[in-house]
């Protein structure tokens, strides 16, 4: 239950299977490096050959050296690599569609390495011009391709083993016949000997490269939660992407790695999960569950947001419009008003824990997330605000610190979040911090003592007049200045003309154009940007 201390055991190893998602996804990359890579080392044979035969003989054409039939079939071996590249970049396949692609690709580009030797050994190379020297780099190319593969694509043994069979045994038909004919019965059965031992090596490797993959897996388990793939990291923890085994919700795993465990850390990760389970806010992230592992990893599980943050959103597309900074601060006031009716004060508003997503169907929906320093002001022997050596901690992230966290920050209050979401507005409007400075030291004193630049004045343009002046009311100095309450600013917000400029089409539109792109962000309950920080005041 979220919220209360539950030691969840491991789940038992179990087969993984590549059926999954995640699993797809990741059958899918390799498949796409091994062709890749295979093109490209292919390929860069082709001018070390063309030189050599020039070298040789400087009166033949290029155009006869590129139409032989053993460089036809060399550059065929390529292009089939390319294709299985290129196809896996272009959509996402079913896991049989990729079987059937990974199993097109090794076979025809053996058969094709194959035919090359057959036709070196007819002797149209000056390079190449004995049968042994072209079986040798016929069976060269169709080992090192087999077990290129081996090592790339993750696959069972098993099926390592067939495609590798069926992927050597046109060399073993051409090199057999054509030496047969050639006298070289000997050294066909070397090429056989060969083929066995390729075999059997691309078997053993893909056995320790895809049980070490299982391996992984086992250890990447949470009690019913499986860890697919890293999504973040921030001041208190790792966030992986993650699949229940039972459910099939999207959710995100914040960890406390063991080595982060000590009482203060832990202490922090716990009043986390707790006081963020108390929120049920549409616009707050939502906490599913909380545990330990046997070795000491503490974790909890979130709701998974996919879309983009705050500040991959300016830096990716520019200064917001008027109408959508508002649309976008008005549900970011309506979860910092339950946040501050329970007494919770943020202490770390910004634009990387302000996330807009997709839910249900309705776009640009925020979530407000990452609440590790949350201070709880109903009891000062519970508040998140610890001392060292018995001087108050500024803590937060600088570009955001309202005046009275940096010379007060004992008496932060919800002013103090309406301050730093009146910094995150100036950033969406401007697309510049409110403050730029070169220490953070000089950043605090601009803070407590720079009146900032209106924000019409600092983009060049006019904004909505009402916006501006709500962005400069929430930067006041002093707390008094500010707007009343969070739902105060909410509904000041609504009164703006812009208000109504951002419409749910408008959203609709923008999430149709950029979904995709956005999601690429890596949209994650954890900043991987501006650093969250702690200073002792009393040194300064």
């Amino acid at each position: 239950m979220a919220g209360t201390q539950s030691h969840i055991d491991v789940a038992a190893p179990a087969t993984v299977s590549i059926d999954s998602q995640p699993g797809r996804e990741f059958f899918q990359e390799r498949l796409g490096i091994f062709g890749f890579w295979n093109s490209a080392l292919s390929l860069g044979f082709v001018p070390l050959r063309i030189v050599g035969e020039l070298w040789l003989d400087p009166q033949r054409p290029i155009s006869a050296l590129l139409t032989t039939p053993s460089m036809i079939a060399h550059l065929g071996a390529s292009a089939t690599a390319a294709v299985v590249w290129l196809l896996t970049r272009r959509r996402a396949w079913s896991l049989r569609g990729l079987h059937m692609l990974d199993a097109f690709g090794i076979i025809s580009v053996g058969t094709l390495f194959a035919l090359m030797g057959a036709s070196l050994m007819r002797g149209e190379s000056g390079v190449v011009s004995d049968s042994l020297a072209a079986m040798l780099m016929a069976t060269l190319a169709v080992v090192m391709t087999m077990m290129w593969r081996a090592v790339t694509v993750p696959s069972p043994p098993r099926r390592t083993g067939l495609l590798t069979a069926l992927g050597v045994a046109p060399l073993i038909v051409a090199d057999v016949f054509a030496l047969r004919t050639s006298g070289g019965a000997v050294a066909a059965m070397f090429v056989a000997a060969w083929a066995v031992l390729t075999l059997v090596c691309c078997t053993v490797i893909s056995a320790i490269v895809y049980g070490l993959r299982r391996e992984v897996q086992r250890a990447r388990r949470l009690g019913q939660y499986t860890l697919d793939e890293k999504i973040g990291e921030g001041a208190m923890g790792v966030v992986y992407r993650a699949s229940h085994a039972m459910l099939r919700r999207p959710t995100a795993i914040k960890l406390l790695p063991p080595n982060r465990a000590g009482s203060v850390d832990l202490k922090r990760f716990e009043r986390e999960v707790q006081l963020t389970a108390m929120l049920t806010h549409p616009n707050t992230v939502a906490i599913y569950d909380y545990g330990r592992t046997p070795d000491g990893v503490f974790y909890y599980a979130m709701e998974f947001l996919d879309g983009i943050n705050l500040e991959d959103l300016v830096r990716r597309y520019g200064p917001q419009t008027s109408g959508r900074v508002i649309y976008i601060l008005r549900q970011v006031c309506r979860a910092l008003s339950e946040a501050h009716a329970l007494g919770l004060i943020h202490r770390d508003v910004k634009p990387a824990n302000v996330i807009l997503t997709v839910r249900g169907g309705e776009p640009d929906i925020v979530k407000v997330v990452d609440f590790g320093l949350v201070k709880w002001l109903e009891s000062a022997g519970t508040a998140l605000t610890a001392t060292l050596d018995g001087g108050p901690i500024l803590a937060g992230t600088p570009l955001y610190f309202a005046p009275e966290a940096i010379s007060a920050p004992e008496q932060v209050k919800a002013g103090s979040d309406l301050y730093s979401l009146g910094a995150v507005a100036y950033y969406l409007v401007t697309g510049q911090p409110l403050f730029e400075a070169r220490t953070v030291m000089e950043l605090c004193a601009h803070h407590l003592h720079t009146t900032p630049i209106a924000p019409s004045a600092r983009l060049g343009r006019r904004i909505d007049p009402g916006l501006e002046a709500i962005i400069m009311q929430c930067l006041a100095k002093t707390p008094s200045e500010r707007p009343a309450s969070a739902r105060a600013l909410e509904e000041s917000l609504a009164a703006c003309a812009a208000a109504r400029e951002w419409t749910d089409e408008d959203a609709r539109r923008w999430w149709a154009d950029h979904a995709d792109a956005a999601r690429r962000t890596s949209a994650s309950p954890v900043d991987p940007g501006a650093e969250t920080v702690a200073v002792d005041l009393a040194l300064r």
